[in-house]
């Protein structure tokens, strides 16, 4: 047996690929009536199992580099001024996928033979999108044109620990190794070994038709049958085919060429206890007469083996029609699921809105049905083609830390926040809530720092909820000097658009954590002399001073308030005229409340100047808008399309906060409800090229809405971008369609 092909027969794994948490995925291999399928990453029974990294890895964290940048290889480091120029993009902005796939085409045509080249491109790319399975093929076959099939297989096996959940990548390797080798027993074990992480999948057909084709080409014609038992116990497509050819081959064939030695030794042990049992006397006198007939050479157990009796055939067909019956069933009620999955695959480009609940949908049938390996086989196929989505990456960890699984949570959790979805700060902000309630403090601390220095420097929601988890921690002090400090990073950028939300949210954590009203109010006084005056920070400020001690500082507040509704042709920012309508009749009712006759009649005149309404009109309020309550008043305000949410690390950070509207102050947040997935998608070929470029909608603006004082609209601050701060990167277009929110989304 040669290198390469032992390292196929023992599940080869690379060095790099092979550290990290392969304990996590071993409660997912099952029977699934693959009673010798018990080779898993290399390991028999004997040794027991380690299973491999499934569906990518942290430690294929790879820095991008140009070629021969760490080993100075002068046939590498030789490069194209295209190839320069695609490089450094890719360095700049590392999920730049259009710019990957036209460096690999690049590298390709420079390079011809130059392997080492080849393998520098590829290896970078793979490191970034581990789950695409057509590259990790082209990656081989470069290889094998060269002739090193020792790094073939080592392509492959990173490959299938890579995308463990791929039936493609599995048929791709079963066929090099079917090629190339011709011990039989290899390629077998490869071939169990794939079954066991894909051979209940839906669309495993492929594979299960390539090991059906291999072993008629041996002619073992047990092991086709074998082959036809596993498959009829599991609810696949094509089962009526399979059904169908199993038959044929049944009444074609002898028994004796279907049943295995197991199979064939426990009939014939049957058969020899049924003769023995009428007469011992009489079974003596059989064997004697055996013997004198010089018969003793033809067992009892040879003849049942060979046995052709019609009533043999039918007992036999009709054990593997039961379970071809059974799956059908099970078939049945998954087909719908089944169907609405368009594609099965990884790509960058978003899914359509209706697959991405196909998802849900899907995922919340089998949870019910309560079997736990389909629970995580039908999570591991969903994360490979949402594997850009966080909220099926959050589902998952809770899903499997519920059902006691840790690892196979931790996994997960590690996937998801070191390679799929590292750039969106979605995953890192449940991270960190994960490791508090873990105990984990220095760790929670840690995903929070992430996003505030990295992944999305100056996200409100990131600051509320780590001063939130300071504040629980006792750690006052330091949620003070989070805010302070992102406040005084965002006061030196030109028109910071979160500013005045950071300031409002300040402001009220002061009051509500420490009843601190001074300290509340200057923020707020703070706020208005370096962010420009705007309707939703007037309103807070209006909100605000309607709770405070009095006196209230309504002659500091009237020029800002004027300012926004009455602006001249200098102002910047100018509101647009609904906001401006609103904040006026706000400031009307605050002073309606807290003003003197003569502030009131002067606010109302200007208000049905402006805005050519009459005093009594301003009156005019519907039973409802008083008793409604805060939440009925958000409904009509927001008319309930879910804010846009990032596909790809480089498109919009719609953080939940910034367009929920400020019911302030509260005794304590209500927790927010768990959002519909919402985004859209196309289709694409297994690997060829993509389209570039989206737009990612805006939320939209909120209804016009005449609320009473004390529940006002809700506020439209902008949705903020995470794009990670690269220099020099190129600029990223946006999806056509916006990407769901969290599926678990509350504050805390």
């Amino acid at each position: 047996m040669g290198d390469s092909e032992a390292m196929v027969a023992q599940g080869y794994t690379s060095a790099p690929y092979g550290d990290y948490n392969t304990s996590a995925a071993a409660t997912t291999v099952e029977s699934t009536g693959q009673e010798n399928a018990s080779l898993v990453n290399g390991t028999g029974p004997e040794g027991g199992s380690s299973a491999p990294v499934e569906n990518g890895k942290a430690s294929d964290e790879v820095a991008v580099t140009a070629p021969g940048a760490e080993h100075g290889d002068n046939a590498v480091s030789t490069l194209s001024p295209e190839e320069e120029r695609l490089w450094s993009i890719v360095r700049a902005n590392s999920s730049e996928f259009n710019a990957w796939t036209a460096l690999i085409d690049e590298t390709e045509r420079i390079a011809q033979d130059n392997i080492a080249k080849i393998r520098k491109v590829y290896d970078a790319f793979l490191a970034e999108f581990p789950l695409c399975y057509g590259y990790w093929k082209k990656y081989a076959d470069h290889e094998a044109r060269v002739g090193a099939m020792d790094k073939v297989v080592e392509v492959y096996e990173r490959a299938v620990q890579g995308v463990t959940y791929s039936v493609d990548i599995w048929v791709h390797y079963c066929t090099f190794a079917i090629n190339t080798y011709g011990d039989p027993d290899t390629i077998r074990r490869l071939f169990e070994r794939a079954l066991v992480y894909v051979g209940t999948d839906f669309l495993s057909s492929p594979l299960w038709d390539k090991y059906i084709e291999y072993e008629c080409m041996q002619q073992d014609w047990s092991r086709v049958t074998m082959i036809y038992t596993k498959i009829l116990e599991n609810p696949i497509q094509n089962l009526d085919r399979y059904f169908a050819n199993f038959k044929e081959l049944a009444e074609t064939r002898p028994l004796s060429e279907l049943r295995s030695a197991e199979e064939s030794a426990a009939v014939a042990a049957a058969s020899d206890a049924s003769k023995a049992a009428p007469s011992e006397s009489d079974g003596k006198a059989d064997e004697e007469k055996s013997q004198a007939d010089g018969s003793s050479e033809q067992s009892p157990k040879l003849e049942t083996a060979g046995s052709t009796d019609p009533e043999e055939l039918k007992k036999y067909i009709a054990i593997r029609e039961a379970m071809y019956i059974k799956a059908k069933e099970f078939e049945s009620k998954i087909i719908g699921f089944e169907m609405a999955i368009r594609r099965p695959y990884f790509h960058v480009r978003p899914l359509n809105a209706a697959e991405l609940e196909n998802w849900h949908n899907y995922l919340d049938f089998i949870e019910k049905d309560g079997d736990f390996n389909k629970v995580v086989k039908l999570y591991e196929r969903c994360l490979v083609a949402c594997a850009n989505y966080p909220e099926y990456w959050i589902r998952y960890v809770l899903s499997m830390e519920t059902s006691g699984s840790m690892d196979l949570a931790d996994n997960a959790l590690a996937r998801a926040t070191q390679v799929f979805v590292k750039r969106q700060p979605e995953i890192h902000l449940f991270a960190a809530r994960l490791k508090e309630q873990n105990g984990d403090i220095a760790g929670a601390r840690a995903a929070f720092q992430l996003v505030h220095s990295e992944i999305s420097p100056g996200l409100v929601e990131a600051v509320i909820k780590h001063a939130n988890m300071e504040q629980r921690q006792g750690n006052l002090e330091d949620a003070f000097a989070l805010y302070e400090q992102v406040i005084a990073l965002e006061k030196g950028k030109e028109n910071s658009t979160v500013l005045p939300l950071l300031y409002a949210q300040y402001s009220r954590f002061s009051y509500l954590v420490s009843g601190d009203a001074e300290k509340a109010r200057k923020i707020l006084v703070e706020a208005l002399d370096h962010v420009q005056p705007s309707k939703p920070l007037l309103e807070t400020v209006l909100h605000f001073e309607s709770f405070l001690p009095a006196p209230r500082q309504i002659d500091y507040l009237a020029p800002f308030v004027e300012k926004v509704i009455n602006p001249n042709s200098d102002a910047q920012n100018v509101a647009s005229s609904t906001e401006r309508e609103e904040l006026s009749l706000i400031y009307v009712e605050f002073l309606g409340l807290f003003g003197d006759v003569k502030t009131i009649k002067k606010a109302e005149d200007q208000h049905a100047k402006l805005f050519r309404r009459s005093t009594s009109e301003l009156r005019k309020r519907s039973a409802d808008d008083f008793l409604s309550s805060d939440r009925t008043k958000m409904a009509k305000t927001y008319n309930g399309t879910p804010p846009a949410q990032p596909a790809s690390a480089q498109s919009q950070w719609s953080g939940g906060y910034a367009a929920q509207p400020q019911t302030w102050p509260q005794a304590q947040a209500a927790p927010a409800q768990p959002q519909q997935w919402n985004p859209a998608y196309g289709q694409q070929a297994a690997y060829g090229a993509y389209p570039a470029g989206y737009t990612a909608p805006q939320a939209p603006a909120p209804v016009p809405q005449a609320a009473a004082y004390g529940a006002y609209p809700a506020q439209a601050y902008p949705a903020q971008s995470y794009a990670p701060p690269v220099a020099g990167a190129a600029p990223v277009q946006q999806p056509t369609a916006a990407a769901p929110q969290a599926y678990y989304n509350t504050y805390y």
